[in-house]
């Protein structure tokens, strides 16, 4: 018997269309119920039930009662940074589902990807800070982390560095774009920069959706503050 992660099941988890159908759903970091789920998924509640029971017991979902409803959502992260990567996987190799409309293009601009931005803008983000030197290896878990320069720029976004580095969570950790194929940032910082760009009112989510929309005034302050290395 091999000895190591299990990486077939987790495999197994995820590969089942519907069981994909519901995990995309969850990316968008809100937490859903049974039947919500079913009908992202196209199938019924009893089938959903059962492959909502697989995927908590194979923790990547957890699930809240409140009232009659349960609540289910993506068990971490973690979860959705794989995620993701499998997309990215996915895309490369063309294994692409069918367009189904005007979103599809919203969504590889800009979307929520669990609870930080992904799409082009996070990966002007990402590379913006990569080239600046305000990312540094780190050897804790992502490898990532804030150069004193970094930290200094982050707190001039006026973000508490200080608490985000209290969380036991990676503050800075590279997630793959499935759309641009090129990492964004994701883990403790990533979360922050959205909740503080949704507080200056640069951008909206759009109801019911991952899609992610800038304001023209959120689109000039985003490229001024996260110039790319042909801009510096």
């Amino acid at each position: 018997m091999k000895i190591g992660p299990d990486i077939a099941r987790i495999g197994a988890l995820i590969g089942d269309p519907a069981r994909a159908n519901i995990l995309s759903a969850l990316l968008s970091g809100k937490a859903l119920t049974a039947t919500e789920l079913a009908a992202e998924a196209g199938i019924t509640g009893q089938t959903a039930s059962s492959h909502l029971k697989k995927m908590t017991e194979g923790g990547l979902l957890t699930q809240a009662k409140q009232g009659r409803h349960r609540y289910f959502t993506l068990a971490g992260p973690e979860v959705a940074s794989v995620l993701e990567a499998v997309m990215g996987l996915a895309a490369s190799k063309g294994h692409l589902r069918t367009r189904t409309g005007p979103k599809d293009p919203a969504m590889r601009a800009a979307r929520v990807c669990y609870d930080h931005l992904a799409g082009d803008m996070a990966v002007r983000i990402f590379d913006s800070l990569q080239a600046r030197d305000f990312l540094a290896v780190s050897s804790g878990k992502g490898g990532l982390d804030l150069s004193d320069a970094g930290g200094a720029f982050v707190q001039s976004l006026g973000i508490d560095l200080g608490q985000l580095r209290q969380n036991r969570r990676p503050l800075c950790r590279a997630c793959l774009d499935w759309s641009e194929r090129r990492n964004h940032l994701a883990g403790g910082l990533g979360a922050a920069l959205l909740n503080r760009f949704q507080e200056q009112g640069w951008l909206r989510r759009e109801t019911g959706s991952r899609v992610v929309h800038f304001s023209p005034k959120g689109q000039i302050e985003l490229k001024a503050l996260f110039p790319i290395a042909s801009e510096l």
